[in-house]
């Protein structure tokens, strides 16, 4: 009784769709003819102004939009009830759709003006066995959501997780570019999102018994496992050693932060410049500091520490050129877009006048009036004044009051206010 309880929640024929009608549906959004041909453009150009731009929005909206499921669900459908007319026509469609967006991606990147590797396309150049994971459960998701009578909500999350449209535009900035290495990442994100999808298909199919267009022997039954089975390792493979590879880098990350940590930024080295290159033979640490120079000594031992931080074929390089160090700030700051605006612009030039006439007068005026009592409501300030000339001058004026009776030594008090303002730009103008 409890067994048949459990199978029942878990039963996936549980609000199942009439398989005609999926079927059916499943056909329809083979062809990329009409208004999926029209999509399927679309598509492309979003994808490809959103990775060009770095928009994860655009970019999402591109992956709703794309109608790439539908030849891919249909060769895992065809696969399934051994229908080769409709593989034969999914594949077909599936291949014109790759390769008119790749070309319309290519085209679009080439023409670009911007051409700069964004964070949206590099993501999409390094696939591994999470996003293995990704597809087929997406896959998953979205063939039991395709085969219930209650569509729901699964379908949009499937495209957003299953993403197709951003690796294929992606690969075709590779293109672009000249770029390989990004081409075959990319690509090959694109084709184990494809594959695993397709799989993923075929298993829920199967699972819930579609009845076969074709009934074939065991002998070829066994054949199409086996090939099945063999494109699954041949697709797995590659993203385990990615995998290892990303694993490796990002303990190499944190080994190399606790180094800077711990013989730099703890103590008191103030970080003003950071650069790792992983793609060359030995691989390469660049770091720049606010003051702290060193020596070849220093620099010889702090190489020989990171074998101690277990960072291996590793070559530690200080920047403590004026003009080099300069230039690689300036490019990181480029590299950030961290570029002044005009008000910061501003706001500096402000401050430079404003400094060339405030003049901090408050121990000047508490010695005058030791030294000079004679005088009265005192103040100080800097004017500037045409010459004759046209050419601009500066000088320091100081108004006073006193008593008619009183005499006051004027050169006495200008000799004095030339030494502690370091000028000889002085006028003295008595108030009535």
């Amino acid at each position: 009784m409890m067994n048949n309880k459990i199978f029942d929640f878990i039963n996936l024929h549980n609000g199942e769709d009439l398989r005609e009608k999926v079927l059916e549906n499943v056909k329809s959004n083979i062809s990329f003819r009409g208004a999926n041909l029209w999509i399927l453009a679309c598509a492309i150009v979003i994808a490809s102004v959103g990775l060009n731009v770095n928009s994860t929005a655009v970019i999402i909206g591109a992956m709703l939009i794309s109608p790439l499921m539908g030849p891919i669900v249909g060769a895992g459908f065809a696969l399934a009830i051994y229908d080769f007319e409709l593989l034969k026509k999914s594949a077909k469609n599936l291949l014109i759709a790759t390769i008119l967006s790749l070309v319309v991606a290519t085209i679009y990147f080439f023409v670009s003006p911007f051409k700069d590797m964004q964070s949206e396309l590099f993501a999409r150049t390094s696939p591994n066995i999470y996003d293995v994971l990704i597809a087929f459960f997406g896959g998953l998701v979205g063939v039991i959501a395709l085969t219930r009578v209650e569509k729901g909500n699964p379908i949009p999350g499937v495209a957003i997780a299953t993403a197709l449209m951003p690796p294929l535009c992606t690969a075709g900035y590779g293109l672009a570019i000249g770029n390989f290495a990004y081409f075959f990442g990319a690509f090959y994100l694109y084709s184990i999102n494809c594959f695993f999808i397709c799989i993923a298909t075929f298993l829920i199919i199967k699972y819930l018994k579609y009845q076969p267009v074709k009934i074939l022997n065991q002998k070829l039954e066994k054949q199409i496992r086996y090939g099945i089975t063999g494109l699954i390792l041949i697709m797995i493979i590659p993203s385990f050693y990615l995998a290892y590879n990303l694993l490796q880098e990002k303990k190499y990350s944190q080994k190399l932060e606790q180094f800077i940590a711990n013989e730099f930024t703890n103590k008191g080295y103030t970080l003003i410049y950071k650069h790792t290159s992983f793609n060359t033979n030995p691989k390469k640490i660049e770091l720049a500091f606010l003051t702290k120079k060193f020596d070849n000594e220093e620099m010889k031992l702090l190489n020989q520490k990171l074998i101690e931080y277990n960072i291996s074929n590793t070559k530690l390089e200080i920047k403590q050129d004026a003009k080099d160090l300069k230039s690689e700030i300036l490019n990181e700051l480029g590299n950030h877009n961290k570029v002044l605006s005009e008000k910061d612009i501003l706001i500096t030039n402000l401050k430079k006048e404003l400094g060339e006439y405030k003049i901090d007068y408050t121990q000047i005026l508490k010695e005058t009036a030791i030294l000079f009592p004679e005088l009265k409501n005192v103040s100080l300030g800097k004017h500037l004044i045409t010459q004759n000339t046209n050419s601009p001058k500066t000088i320091t004026v100081m108004v006073y009051q006193t008593s008619n009776k009183t005499k006051i030594d004027t050169e006495k008090i200008k000799s004095w206010l030339n030494q502690k303002l370091n000028t000889t730009e002085i006028i003295l103008l008595k108030q009535e």
